[in-house]
């Protein structure tokens, strides 16, 4: 699978996102190493602190499914009606992505038809991981 191929799949991601309070919409795709795809939306609450991204939505999808190990990650989000040039995970995601991937793993920002490749290390500089504790 090509990253053009993942983000068109976190695009397709959005479309069942329940972001009724933000309007919001985000779809994440996880490519893993055995070549399966896991895709997940954000689901929000009316209680904030209960809602879950989709970033976080695709990873647990996969892990609670035996995989554990990761090639790339593909988030596409923005606002009702519109897909915005970037969108880039929460510090939570961030950190939950840390627990399962090395530094150097791809992580895709963009849209469909414009998009970049980032590092987790890039995005999550000087992590906390468990070879810490």
């Amino acid at each position: 699978m090509n990253d053009r191929e993942l983000m068109e799949l976190a695009q397709k991601a959005r479309e069942t996102s329940y972001s009724p309070y933000s309007r919001f919409r985000v779809g994440a795709a996880l490519l893993t190493k055995s070549g399966k795809v896991y895709t997940g939306c954000n689901i929000e609450n009316a209680s904030y602190p209960a809602t879950v991204c989709a970033e976080r939505t695709a990873i647990f999808k996969a892990v609670s499914e035996g995989e554990k190990e990761f090639e790339a990650l593909a988030i596409v989000g923005g606002r009702e009606g519109e897909t915005a040039d970037f969108c880039a995970p929460c510090g939570v995601c961030r950190q939950v992505v840390a627990e399962f991937c090395p530094p150097a793993f791809k992580i895709l920002l963009g849209n469909p038809a414009k998009f970049k490749a980032y590092t987790l290390e890039m995005l999550l500089p000087l992590s906390f991981t468990g070879s810490d504790l």
